[in-house]
């Protein structure tokens, strides 16, 4: 190779150039104006977004309502237009997911949870979580951490954020039961932060729905979020509480430039998520105290009490607290042959042994019932149990896994789940509906625990108020128009 002359200025971006030897190059960050290195193309960002895209609708699903998609959409790319990156192919979208959560893809991809709408208080505040994700996208933060983990060689796989179907063991412990996207530090969050004020007072809503939105997310922080389906915002983002003060100044300075009367609309908001589901929905299965019913599928499961429950689309899961023992139901993918020959072949295929096995029945279902041994990654060596029974003349695995030092004294919780296993009737599958926010007045002298005492109970009555953007110590006011959650 030719040596080239040595400039002894080199560039911020020169020396990682040569250190990699790779077609990378100095790029503008489109919202600070300054030069970084980057391995990510503005057209790259677009291709990943468009791919993971599919990924994103494929695994959960978009919430179906046309009128809250299309008002989500409009907010979004009203935000949009006022940012640095106007012309990026922008997409916004409420996927079907109950946990309080929003995320940006690059290249303009951007998605709320339908779970997050029931935690917002007005429109503003639903500009403010549309704002500061599109500045994650603006600021190219998904492309800086692919850089950034490339450079390292630690060889992020952005495509492959998903549990991956083909082998439904592999990862557990990562991805079933954690973080699915990617996280972002304190310093872009706080960046995203600052941006979305300034998009959401170009745009003409009142900046504070930033900080309010913040505010919320830290009361839930305080009681623990939500975590079903998907990650929360809490688990996904930095601690919003000390975030709130130090955009507080940043917002007050925005305020003032708000052209007119700043946007909150917040009666608008509310007609929009009257009557949204909250937590699960039937066509995904329900999760009911420790019980997962499919009223579709027609099927329910018992678990063993006090285990978290995860629900999502490719599989439901349940975990043993403080421990890495887990059981396992999902659907077997063309499933050929007898039973025998679909567990046998669907294990190997996972990359485990079986020790024994044998036919019998589940509730009068046909299942074939084996014990196999294999490794996990991030587990290491586990013993598992695993029931593939015919239902519907679909094949469904039940299936528990435990570390081997573990895995005789979790037989027991093995093998009562796998009797659960039960075919609902008509009526059963008729009577199971979802969750529901509804609107309704405070009365005098109510307090939280006495609406949620007569709205059924269906949430904690501290749950409630952090809903309707209180404290939990503080009592409601009498007249307020508030959010609440029935049974369906």
């Amino acid at each position: 190779m030719t040596r080239q002359p040595q400039n002894r200025r080199l560039s911020r971006c020169a020396l990682p150039l040569v250190m990699l030897a790779t077609a990378a190059a100095c790029a503008t960050n489109p919202a600070t104006g300054k030069r970084e290195f980057s391995l990510m193309s503005e057209a790259q960002e677009v291709q990943i977004g468009k791919e993971m895209d599919v990924e994103v609708r494929r695994q959960m699903g978009l919430y179906e309502d046309a009128a809250l998609q299309r008002y989500v959409e409009e907010v979004g790319m009203r935000l949009a237009r006022a940012s640095e990156r106007p012309n990026l192919p922008w997409h916004f979208a409420v996927v079907d997911a109950p946990a309080v959560n929003a995320f940006a893809l690059p290249g303009g991809y951007i998605y709320l949870t339908r779970g997050i709408l029931p935690f917002l208080d007005n429109e503003a505040e639903l500009a403010g979580v549309l704002g500061h994700e599109v500045g994650h996208v603006t600021a190219r933060h998904a492309a800086q951490q692919y850089t950034q983990a490339t450079s390292a060689g630690v060889g992020l796989t952005i495509l492959s954020i998903f549990v991956p179907e083909a082998r439904p063991f592999q990862g557990l412990a990562e991805t079933a039961f954690g973080v699915l996207f990617l996280k972002h530090g304190r310093d872009d969050e706080l960046q995203a932060d600052k941006l979305g004020v300034e998009y959401t007072a170009r745009s003409g809503w009142d900046p504070g729905g930033v900080a309010g939105m913040l505010n919320t997310l830290s009361r839930l922080d305080e009681a623990s979020g939500t975590r079903k389906g998907v990650p929360n915002w809490l688990s996904t983002h930095p601690a919003p509480a000390d975030r709130v003060q130090e955009i507080e100044p940043i917002v007050q300075q925005a305020k003032a430039t708000v052209a007119g009367t700043p946007i909150v609309d917040e009666q608008e908001f509310l007609q929009r998520v009257d009557g949204i589901i909250y937590g699960d929905s039937p066509k995904e299965g329900i999760v009911r105290g420790n019980q997962f019913l499919h009223p579709e599928l027609r099927l329910g499961v018992t678990f063993p009490q006090g285990w978290e429950i995860v629900n999502t689309q490719a599989q439901v899961g349940a975990r043993k607290p403080d421990e890495d023992v887990f059981l396992i139901l999902q659907l077997v993918p063309n499933a050929q042959g007898s039973l025998e020959q679909v567990a046998r072949t669907s294990m190997a295929n996972a990359g485990f042994r079986q020790v024994n096995g044998e036919r019998g029945e589940i509730n009068g279902l046909e299942a074939y019932i084996g014990t196999y041994q294999g490794a996990v990654q991030g587990l290491g060596n586990v013993g598992t149990v695993a029931a593939h029974i015919l239902h519907d003349r679909r094949v469904y695995l039940l299936a528990g896994l435990a570390p081997v030092n573990a895995f005789q004294r979790t037989q027991q919780d093995f093998s009562s789940t796998m009797r659960s296993f039960r075919r609902l009737s008509a009526s059963e599958a008729a009577e199971i509906r979802p969750n529901r926010v509804d609107l309704i007045t405070v009365r005098g002298g109510e307090t939280w625990q006495g609406i949620a005492e007569r709205t059924g109970n269906v949430v904690k009555p501290a749950t409630l108020a952090i809903m309707n953007n209180y404290d939990p110590s503080q009592p409601p006011r009498p007249g307020d128009r508030i959010k609440v959650v029935v049974e369906g």
